[in-house]
């Protein structure tokens, strides 16, 4: 049987009248009409009202984070959106962003509309370093307290072990996959090791396009949603998923972000060293979190690729891929 990290169903307690009861709860008035947009991690609606602006509320997983975490991101969001960063904060109703009912956390946002981002564009990828930079000058005042820093142990060893731990893995393919982790997380070390000491600070976490919306128009331009993944860690973590292709691609595409983002703030290239070890972070925490979250309904419907001979081997395949490239000169060396 494969086990995962809870047993108890998530969001069991979350219905259409549970969540619009929530809302009553705070004094919002929906007329009952609700569209599930995409989300895993939490459950996040759509939500009509009688009157005035639509909304956005999302609910967020128990267990996941404290409510003192929760409120550490939206402190920072609120403290961009305060310097006029183009953000979306969570609302501030009855004084409070963070409200309960029930079993059920959850914060209201303004509906924000905008497309999909086109990082295939210089332009846009300057602009988007020049708001990055923008987000990271107001980031490395103060540290985060309540959420954890990405490193080594909690991105690549964690999810390891709990994949270690069930029996998520084809049996003829386990031996090959952890072999495989063991040599990608050494290439990790090495990465670090070779980029030296370099700071952290207060991140957006998850910077890919999905959480970031164009806004066309005057004062158009891109806007962050979504600092659910907002920790403590180095800069680029919000710099090289901007970044795809080959390697001649990726060289420009970083010359162009840094072309906008050294205009706010400064970045220690010897972060360089550390794109594809923190690439290759992301695929084992990935597939770490899918095994994680097997007990949500929703996960088995929208990944039934999950736990396929073809999904295992096609990791293993990518992450031999990415032992080379950690072996390779950083990007900026080119």
């Amino acid at each position: 049987m494969i086990r995962t990290e809870t047993t108890s169903t998530p969001f069991s307690a979350l219905t259409p009248d549970s969540l619009l009861d929530a809302l009553e709860s705070i004094g919002l008035r929906p007329d009952g009409r609700l569209l599930a947009l995409n989300s895993y991690e939490n459950r996040v609606y759509q939500v009509y009202m009688e009157e005035g602006a639509t909304r956005v509320v999302k609910f967020y997983r128990a267990g996941r984070w404290s409510d003192a975490a929760i409120l550490e991101e939206h402190e920072f969001s609120a403290e961009l959106a305060a310097r006029e960063l183009p953000v979306v904060a969570p609302m501030m109703i009855g004084g409070k962003s963070l409200h309960t009912h029930g079993e059920l956390r959850f914060a209201v946002f303004a509906r924000q509309g905008g497309r999909a981002p086109e990082f295939d564009s210089g332009q846009t990828l300057e602009w988007m370093g020049r708001f990055i930079g923008r987000i990271h000058a107001v980031g490395a005042l103060k540290p985060f307290t309540e959420r954890p820093v990405l490193d080594i142990h909690s991105f690549g060893e964690e999810p390891r072990d709990f994949l270690r731990s069930g029996e998520f893995l084809p049996a003829d393919l386990a031996e090959v996959y952890f072999g495989v982790v063991g040599q990608a997380l050494d290439g990790v070390r090495n990465c670090f090791a070779r980029a030296g000491k370099v700071a952290t600070l207060r991140l957006h976490g998850d910077c890919h396009a999905g959480n970031v919306l164009w806004v066309e128009g005057d004062g158009g331009g891109p806007c962050f949603v979504d600092f659910d993944d907002a920790r403590m860690g180095p800069a680029v973590q919000d710099l090289w998923m901007l970044l795809s292709g080959e390697r001649a691609d990726q060289v420009r595409q970083l010359a162009d972000v840094l072309a906008g983002y050294e205009d706010f703030f400064e970045f220690d290239t010897r972060q360089l060293h550390l794109v594809e070890a923190l690439r290759t972070l992301r695929l084992i925490h990935y597939a770490g979190w899918l095994a994680r979250r097997w007990d949500d309904p929703a996960f088995p419907a929208a990944f039934p690729w999950f736990n396929s001979q073809r999904y295992w081997q096609d990791r293993i395949l990518e992450l031999r891929e990415q032992i080379a490239l950690m072996d390779e000169p950083p990007l900026w060396s080119a």
